[in-house]
């Protein structure tokens, strides 16, 4: 009899065998895109795109905005792995779903991930369009994607979450936008709630309260998989909007996913920069 756990390693051992017999030279540096975000893969030199569907035991893309495509190849003359799309607890998948291509990365020898995302603002302080640096994150999604046995190939039991964005990191994007000349980029807690349904003003008051600066439907389940993975990881999340719960307005997929797309080129060029400095050894 198999043990608990063991399904899932065979899911995850098998998906990253398919992708190496496809490309054997992994880039070491790979970005997963968010929501409204996937101009960034026009920008890309592909040498091999796989579609999810094709890859054995990755969950189905049903975000319309969403490429669901892993692409290898050159970005800015700078080789990178791409998640042109990712998966959401909200569509019905549990974190272990939503992470498994993180795990597949890990496997592949990936050791540098940028996690980027579409925010709501809470900070007062934002504006729309603004580039939030993640220096840390609360989870309130209710689940923990290292929830059940434990590989320990992969990580250890309990992981350390003192940093779970690295502050070299952190400083290389900073100097990247500096030297980009980005504006409006600043850093900040995100907070990551299940969805779908948007949040509420006493919702929005009290994660204010919390600390939270920006919040979303992702991100920090792949960013736990990661980091108990041994990968380095940098979270930017471009905020689409910010309300105030005193005088709410209402908000819609269709505004975010645009305000993804004026901002993007910013994003886009801090991505970039930030590859080649790593690339550098900056």
């Amino acid at each position: 009899m198999s043990r608990p756990g063991d399904s899932y390693r065979n899911q995850v051992t098998k998906a990253a065998s398919f992708i190496s017999d496809i490309c054997s030279n992994i880039p070491i540096n790979a970005v997963q895109l968010g929501t409204g975000l996937g101009e960034l893969t026009n920008r890309v030199e592909i040498e091999y795109e796989i579609p999810y569907e094709g890859i054995p035991w990755f969950p189905k893309s049903t975000v319309e905005s969403h490429r669901g495509a892993l692409l290898i190849g050159r970005l800015e003359g700078c080789r990178a792995l791409i998640l042109s799309g990712r998966f959401h607890y909200y569509e019905g998948y549990s974190t272990r779903e939503i992470t498994l291509p993180i795990r597949v990365l890990q496997l592949l020898g990936v050791k540098n991930l940028i996690i980027t995302n579409a925010a709501g603002g809470l900070n007062p302080l934002f504006l729309p369009g603004t580039i939030m640096i993640i220096r840390d994150h609360l989870n309130f999604l209710g689940e923990n994607p290292l929830r059940g046995p434990n590989v320990e190939d992969w990580g250890p039991r309990f992981p350390d979450f003192s940093e779970p964005y690295g502050p070299d990191l952190i400083k290389t994007a900073l100097d990247s936008a500096d030297h980009c000349r980005i504006d409006r980029v600043v850093t900040g807690t995100y907070a990551c709630i299940p969805g779908p349904s948007l949040e509420t003003p006493a919702e929005t008051r009290w994660l204010r309260q919390c600390g939270a600066d920006a919040v979303g439907m992702s991100s920090v389940p792949e960013v736990i998989i990661a980091r108990h993975g041994s990968m380095r990881v940098l979270g930017l999340s471009l905020i689409s909007n910010v309300n105030d719960p005193d005088n709410f307005q209402p908000i819609l997929l269709e505004d975010i996913i645009a305000e993804g797309r004026r901002a993007s080129a910013r994003l886009q060029k801090l991505i970039v920069e930030f590859i080649n400095r790593l690339d550098r050894g900056g």
